[in-house]
Formats: C-alpha cells, sequence, structure tokens
C-alpha cells in the first residue's frame, strides 16, 4: 500500500507570479517557479489526508489526481491555509460521510465561526465537516488504518501555528521560531518541510538563513524549504544549498 507524502503547493499566501503577473527575480521559464499557495497531502494506504486546504486546492487536487479526501489537519487559521475549505463538499457527496477536520482550539473555533456552513445547516447547505480539536498527540483512524501524529505548537508572528511529525516526517509550514523546549522532537527525521520565506528577515516566517541554521541544528536526513516567496528562485536556491537541502516545488513527492 502507498505511504506518499506530496507538496501541493509550495508558495507563500499570495504564490507565484502574483495576480499582477508579477514575478520578483524567479526565472519565469522555469515551471518550478510557478508555485500555488502553502499545502500538502499525505497518503498513508488507504487513508487521505490533507494539511490544510489553500484557496488553490481544487487546482492542487486535480493535478495530482488526488480523488480522495477522508480527514483534513490544520495548521493555523490564516485564509492561504483556510479558505479553499468550501471545495470540499464534493468529498462528502462522493462518500455520504462528514469529512473530520483537526487543528488546535483556536484554529478550530475560527473555522466554525468563518465557514459555519460546513459544520451546521445552514439554508440548504448540509453540515459536511466534524470537527476535532487535538492536543498533542492524536491518531486518524479509517478502517484498519492508523497514523499517529505529534503536533507541537512554534511561533508564527502575533499567532501559533502548529507543527506536524509522523513516521519521521515534520511538517513546519509557517513558522518563525521553534522553542528550545520543542527542537528534540524534531531530531533524527527523515524529512523535514519547512518555511522558507524570503531572503531577508520576517516577522512571522523563517528567512533562508534563519531555515538553514534550524537545519543544521536538527540534521535531518533531507530537508525541503517551503512557503517561498518571488525573490527565491528555484535553479539559483538549488545550487546553493547544503547536499541535503532542496526548495520545494508544487507536485513534489516522496515515499516515507
Amino acid at each position: 500500500m502507498k505511504k506518499k507524502f506530496t507538496i501541493l503547493g509550495c508558495g507563500s499566501s499570495i504564490g507565484s507570479p502574483w495576480i499582477t503577473n508579477f514575478w520578483g527575480n524567479l526565472d519565469k521559464t522555469n515551471k518550478k517557479n510557478i508555485r500555488t499557495r502553502c499545502c500538502a497531502h499525505i497518503q498513508y494506504n488507504n487513508l487521505s489526508i490533507l494539511l490544510d486546504t489553500s484557496p488553490d486546492i481544487k487546482q492542487q487536487l486535480l493535478k495530482n489526481k488526488i480523488k480522495n479526501v477522508d480527514s483534513v489537519i490544520y495548521t493555523h487559521e490564516h485564509s492561504d491555509q483556510t479558505s479553499g475549505i468550501f471545495e470540499l463538499r464534493p468529498f462528502y457527496w462522493k462518500n455520504k460521510k462528514k469529512i473530520s477536520i483537526f487543528g488546535s482550539k483556536k484554529t478550530i473555533n475560527i473555522l466554525k465561526e468563518k465557514y459555519d456552513f460546513c459544520f451546521k445547516k445552514k439554508y440548504d447547505y448540509k453540515p459536511i465537516m466534524n470537527a476535532k480539536i487535538i492536543k498533542n498527540n492524536f491518531t486518524i483512524k479509517k478502517e484498519l488504518t492508523a497514523l499517529k501524529i505529534k503536533s507541537l505548537e512554534v511561533e508564527h508572528g502575533l499567532i501559533k501555528s502548529t507543527a506536524y511529525i509522523f513516521k519521521k516526517v515534520a511538517y513546519v509550514s509557517d513558522c518563525n521560531n521553534i522553542e528550545e523546549k520543542h527542537l528534540k522532537h524534531f531530531k533524527n527525521l527523515n524529512y523535514l518541510i519547512i518555511d522558507c520565506l524570503r531572503l531577508s528577515k520576517h516577522n512571522s516566517h523563517l528567512n533562508l538563513d534563519q531555515s538553514l541554521f534550524l537545519i543544521s541544528k536538527l540534521k535531518p536526513k533531507k530537508a525541503i524549504l517551503t512557503n517561498l516567496h518571488t525573490d527565491l528562485d528555484y535553479e539559483k536556491l538549488k545550487k546553493i544549498l547544503p547536499k541535503n537541502v532542496i526548495p520545494a516545488f508544487d507536485g513534489y513527492h516522496f515515499t516515507f
């Protein structure tokens, strides 16, 4: 059975190019510089799990031929990670079963308020989701399949975001700092997918130097930089990175 992780989108909150057709420092001829908003997918045997629902989720799922979604894990409440939530209605119609979503108490409460029609009957809309607040470790199950996941809060500017670790894979898409006390949980990883917004410093994201410093401390077998802005060209970035670090691109995947 499959155990596959796919980066559906690796772009910053406005993707690349911008809606204004601004490319920044990116080579327009390289398709790996066309980046949709951050989102990822876990296929674990017969279990299909999304990490966030970006505004580009429909395009991302169609492009990667993902035909079912059982659950969604949310990193935080920002619109670039959540606003595609209503696109999941056809999976409810297909499976005739509510989709389970997981997230911090704050994230779940904001989703319930903002997208209330997904959780309770409103007008002609039937509720399509069950919300579950996570605490540290949790398990997502389907039939005989069960995936154990560890969740840890990380700093993301003025809010907290949630990082997820499973099967020696960690996903930390929106982050500007991981507290020292949590670093031990990110050791001995096969894959670390980590925020790397741009060259200069940012108040709610890691920049290139900060990401590489953190990677050097954690020493994963492979690190993958995501949430990439328009000043980080794929080929130029790839040339200067250590051997165990690569830039993400939409559709990049690995087995675990």
